[in-house]
């Protein structure tokens, strides 16, 4: 499989690194599958904790060597159209959105990660097109990706951004 790089950085917003996955399905089932740990376990990380605007969840990522943990802060949000966390570890600090919107049964989701200098574009990238065609395969019964495909082989496209 090859997978192709589907993120852009608007020309508007040059610290945005934006990812759009479509859905036919409801705007609350796809806010589950981003905010609920049973159903981001499946994708990207399990979490613990009282979840809510302000308040800090510990999260386990499942899909990583070793299963590395760290705590979130939610800085927003507003079911089921917008979700906006952010995170620092020894890779960096991350800042991170959803937002969503249905129309006829077809939900889109945008996911914008907020770049910051210490975060290189061409590691990461790779890396959110990877987790979120995992979050597609989840919802969708879909062959799980393999992340092989995305790293090293999308590293100049986003290198390029």
């Amino acid at each position: 499989m090859s997978p192709v790089p589907t993120a852009v950085r608007p020309a508007d917003a040059r610290d945005e690194l934006t990812f759009i996955r479509t859905f036919r399905a409801p705007i609350d089932v796809v806010w589950a599958s981003i905010t609920e740990s049973e159903r981001t376990a499946l994708w990207f990380c399990s979490w613990s904790g009282e979840a809510g605007p302000g308040r800090t969840i510990r999260y386990r990522l499942e899909h990583e060597e070793g299963r590395p943990e760290g705590e979130m802060l939610i800085e927003v949000c507003e079911p089921p159209v917008r979700l906006f966390v952010s995170s620092s570890d020894e890779y960096g600090s991350w800042r991170l959105e959803g937002r969503l919107a249905e129309s006829d049964g077809v939900t889109e989701l945008v996911f914008v990660h907020h770049l910051s200098t210490d975060i290189p574009i061409g590691e990461v990238g790779p890396g959110w097109e990877y987790y979120l065609d995992m979050l597609v395969a989840s919802r969708d019964g879909g062959p799980t990706p393999d992340f092989d495909d995305y790293y090293p082989a999308q590293k100049a496209y986003f290198e390029g951004l």
